[in-house]
């Protein structure tokens, strides 16, 4: 679900596994999964399959435990899942490949792992979960999180910054709501009112998703008003150089016709 940069040749976006393990964890992580990403590597075994698989799992778990209420069972899943964003990372390291390619499936399966996790949370809600409002709320997590990542994509893409990063980014929002969930899924081992939880998280993530993309849609507003004044402040100065230049020639011109006269 996420390769770093070096290895698959992509900007520095936060992945889900790099959110959830930090900078000392990941070394030790790193270390402990070499061996086993060299063993893929000699099975035949790319980075991208690795990354498709870890896909597919967190797409699993979200979908097959989320919607019957089973989130503690489904954040581990999807935990276990993580993982591969170190081996298929790895991997690439030590094969010493960087695409655009791989660059292209990362982010596009990054999407697809967003929106199984909160679909998951919506039809929980909208099934045995039996809250319409959550429902909702959980819908528009998924949606806003897909329009704040293209809101960015589509700003580099015309030739924009983008120079900001927003209050709630993809690392935040499925930290916060993973979190959450696992410790929800508690309240089916007895532990009171900890399912209340995940209600919480899904508020804060929409909150923070609406904020942070009027954030970066006010960015590229401005970015692109001081593109277009300096475009045109550029033209005008060319503009300026080329009637200056032609009215040099041009006097030379007209004093050697006087001069023919």
């Amino acid at each position: 679900m996420g390769q770093p940069v070096a290895s698959r040749g992509r900007a520095a976006t936060p992945t889900l596994g790099k959110a959830m393990l930090n900078k000392y964890a990941r070394a030790f992580f790193t270390r402990v999964l070499t061996p086993f990403a060299a063993f893929l590597i000699r099975r035949g075994v790319s980075p991208d399959t690795v990354t498709l698989i870890g896909t597919a799992g967190v797409v699993a778990g979200a979908l097959v435990f989320y919607p019957r209420g089973e989130f503690f069972w489904g954040t581990v899943v999807i935990t276990l899942f993580v993982f591969s964003d170190l081996v298929d990372g790895n991997m690439a390291r030590q094969l010493g490949r960087s695409s655009r390619w791989g660059a292209f499936l990362d982010s596009t399966l990054d999407r697809v792992a967003d929106g199984a996790i909160f679909g998951g949370f919506a039809l929980w809600y909208a099934g045995g979960g039996n809250d319409n409002v959550l429902c909702a709320v959980s819908i528009f997590c998924l949606a806003s999180g897909q329009v704040v990542s293209y809101t960015k994509a589509r700003g580099e893409s015309i030739g924009l910054p983008v120079a900001v990063n927003g209050l709630v980014e993809r690392a935040e929002r499925l930290v916060v709501s993973l979190v959450a969930a696992g410790f929800a899924g508690l309240h089916k081992f007895g532990v009171p009112g900890i399912q209340y939880l995940l209600p919480i998280a899904l508020w804060i993530v929409a909150v923070g998703s609406l904020v942070t993309l009027i954030q970066r849609v006010v960015t590229v507003r401005r970015e692109s008003a001081e593109a277009e004044a300096e475009a045109e402040a550029q033209a005008e100065a060319e503009s300026k150089g080329k009637g200056t230049g032609g009215g040099a020639s041009a006097r030379p011109g007209a004093e050697g016709r006087e001069a023919a006269k």
